[in-house]
């Protein structure tokens, strides 16, 4: 190989292990945080408090040990379980109702479709705030409040119009001859969306579903004000621990991580369809 294209080689390379590097590095920056707070939650209230914080100071799982209720305080299996339960049901029932609805805007002819998405993505433009007291006073009026189902119901219509605008884009993928193959063959719409364009398009779904989860396990403003004992969540029962007695690190740290791990998992379990979803339709 000649020097002249040799050069051009060597500065690919070159600029690949620098973008190799910088990567790494933007990484650790963004797992900073989680490595300190995870450091952080074994550690005791004492040692969690002082500032600069002691990175050497001796492990216990105190922390976790109070967060479970081990020395008496309130249990979060409760709240946990509400928050599986709101964010797997809405879940299922965003996908239930955004998979007809972006189907239909995808692959079946609509006038003005993008009008329809814009009305969709305009919905999430209105301050959640400026929902919240009607909302409240409706379930106020039919004794809804504190009730893990009106969460389901909240969450759904919350994530319903992102879903539909990622779907749209990912059942747009799907090759039409292959549906109008299984209309000749005399399947309908219900057996074509299941048997047909599901399984072509479920690393989108996926992609989808994961979103819609995280949207709804973090979800604490409405779970606030909406809830109280028997439908509260998880990240309504984290907040719990900052009272007026003062900020208990090493316990807020513990919780923080034993809540996150839900969707930790979920986005590690998926993350092979994550990334095939979001990358749909980049590349025409």
């Amino acid at each position: 190989m000649s020097t002249a294209s040799a050069a051009p080689v060597r500065s690919r390379r070159v600029r690949g292990a620098g973008l190799g590097v910088a990567a790494w590095l933007i990484g650790l920056l963004f797992f900073l945080p989680i490595a300190w707070m995870a450091l952080t939650s074994f550690h005791s209230e004492a040692d969690a408090a002082t500032n600069p914080p002691s990175w050497a100071a001796a492990l216990t799982l105190d922390g976790y040990r109070e967060f479970f209720g081990v020395g008496g305080g309130a249990s979060p299996w409760p709240a946990l379980i509400n928050s599986t339960v709101a964010s797997l049901a809405s879940t299922l029932c965003v996908l239930l109702l955004a998979l007809p609805a972006a189907y239909a805007l995808s692959i079946r002819p609509v006038k003005k479709w993008t009008d329809v998405l814009f009305f969709f993505l305009s919905t999430k433009m209105l301050p959640v705030v400026a929902g919240l007291l009607p909302i409240y006073l409706f379930a106020k009026s039919t004794d809804f409040l504190d009730n893990i189902w009106l969460l389901v119901i909240l969450y759904t219509s919350m994530n319903l119009p992102i879903a539909v605008w990622m779907m749209q884009s990912f059942l747009a993928e799907v090759p039409v001859a292959v549906i109008e193959a299984a209309h000749l063959d005399g399947a309908r719409l219900p057996t074509i969306l299941a048997r047909v364009v599901a399984p072509i398009a479920a690393p989108g779904i996926a992609a989808t579903a994961l979103i819609c989860f995280i949207f709804s396990w973090n979800e604490l403003l409405f779970a606030r004000v909406l809830t109280g004992v028997v439908a509260e969540t998880a990240p309504v029962f984290l907040t719990g621990f900052i009272t007026s007695q003062g900020l208990f690190l090493a316990k807020v740290c513990a919780a923080s991580l034993v809540i996150s791990l839900p969707v930790l998992a979920a986005g590690f379990a998926a993350q092979d369809k994550l990334v095939q979803g979001l990358s749909l339709g980049a590349v025409k």
